[in-house]
C-alpha cells in the first residue's frame, strides 16, 4: 500500500490486520496520557507515528473504543494498536504444512521468516502466510524459534483446547529434537561425544543479545556429536528448558559456534540477509501425548543438515 509523505512522494507500507497488544503497568511511571506511555516504551518510534495512528482511529482500548492522543492512562488496561513496517522485505522460502487436525498445525518453517510479526515483518512471518493460506484466523503459534533458525512450529487452532497446548510448553512436556553444524578443530574427534550444558543465560546489551553469566542455573541442554567431517561436525541437541537463544550459546559455550550465526560468539554488524549462509539450526522434531486426544504425537519435518553440503 503506498502512503503520500511529500508533493510526488510516496512509500511503502505494510499495515498489520491483527492487533499488537500491551498492558498498561500497575504503577503510573510518572506520565499522564497513554501516547505518554507508548513514546517511552517504544522510544524508537516517532512520537509523531503514534499520534498519527490515533487520529486514523488504529489504538484503542480492549472493548474497541478508540485512544486519541489526549487519553488518559489507565493502569493496567490493555491497549490494542496495528503495526506498520515501510519496505517490508520478501522471504523467498517456502514454508511447508506438516500436519493439521481440529486443533493444531505443525508446520515447517524456512531460514529468515519470523515466526510471529515483529521488527521489518508483518505480512512475512510464519503465522500471517498460513492464515492466508488455510484461511484459519484463529490459527496461533504455541511458541516460537528464532528467525533465521529453520524448522518445526505448533499452532493452535481452536481457541477452546488451546491452553491445554500451552500447558505443554509451561510444564515442559514437549520433546524437541534439533540438528546443528558447527566448526570444530579438526585434530579433535568429537565422533559419538556427548555434553549435559547447564548455565544462567541473562540479557545481554543490546537487549536482543543474550549472555552465560555465574549463578544458579536457568538453562538446560543434551548435546551429541552425530558426525565428523574434518573442520566441521553435525551435533544433535535437546533442549530441556527454552531460554532465547539457549542452544545457540550452549554451543558457543563449547567451543562450537554454530555456522553462520551472526550473534555468537560475535556480534557481527547489521547488513541485508544473505540467503546463500543460513544458520545451521534445525528443529527437527516435536514429541509429546496430545492433551485432547491422550496418543502421542511425533513429528519430523523430513529434513536433515548434512555436513557435504556445507
Amino acid at each position: 500500500m503506498l502512503f503520500p509523505v511529500g508533493e510526488g512522494i510516496y512509500k511503502q507500507m505494510s499495515i498489520s490486520k491483527y492487533p499488537s497488544k500491551l498492558s498498561l503497568p500497575q504503577t503510573n511511571p510518572g506520565i499522564t496520557t497513554v501516547l505518554d506511555y507508548l513514546i517511552i516504551k517504544f522510544p524508537d518510534i516517532n512520537p509523531k507515528v503514534w499520534q498519527q495512528r490515533m487520529l486514523d482511529g488504529n489504538v484503542h482500548w480492549h472493548d474497541g473504543s478508540l485512544i486519541n492522543p489526549d487519553s488518559s492512562f489507565q493502569a493496567q488496561q490493555r491497549v490494542y494498536y496495528y503495526r506498520e513496517v515501510e519496505n517490508e522485505s520478501l522471504i523467498p522460502f517456502e514454508e511447508e504444512i506438516i500436519f493439521h487436525d481440529e486443533n493444531i498445525l505443525v508446520a515447517h518453517k524456512p531460514n529468515f521468516l519470523a515466526v510471529t510479526p515483529g521488527g521489518k515483518y508483518i505480512k512475512e512471518c510464519l503465522q500471517n502466510r498460513l492464515r492466508n493460506k488455510t484461511g484459519i484466523e484463529n490459527l496461533q503459534a504455541l511458541h516460537r524459534l528464532d528467525r533465521v533458525t529453520a524448522g518445526l512450529v505448533l499452532f493452535s487452532i481452536n481457541p477452546e483446547t488451546r491452553h491445554l497446548y500451552h500447558q505443554l510448553f509451561e510444564t515442559r512436556k514437549i520433546l524437541k529434537t534439533y540438528q546443528a553444524i558447527a566448526k570444530v578443530n579438526i585434530k579433535e574427534n568429537l565422533m559419538g561425544k556427548k555434553w549435559v550444558v547447564q548455565n544462567r543465560i541473562i540479557k545481554s546489551t543490546p537487549s536482543f543479545i543474550m549472555k552465560i553469566i555465574d549463578g544458579e542455573a536457568n538453562s538446560h541442554s543434551e548435546i551429541h556429536c552425530q558426525q565428523q567431517s574434518n573442520d566441521k561436525a553435525l551435533f544433535e541437541l535437546k533442549p530441556i528448558t527454552g531460554k532465547t537463544h539457549q542452544l545457540r550459546l550452549h554451543m558457543e559455550s563449547l567451543g562450537h559456534p554454530i555456522l553462520n550465526d551472526k550473534y555468537y560468539p560475535t556480534l557481527e554488524p547489521e547488513t541485508a540477509d544473505d540467503f546463500s549462509k543460513p544458520l545451521q539450526l534445525l528443529a527437527k522434531e516435536l514429541q509429546f501425548i496430545d492433551p485432547v486426544t491422550q496418543k502421542t504425537r511425533i513429528f519430523d519435518c523430513n529434513k536433515n543438515l548434512k555436513l557435504d553440503t556445507i
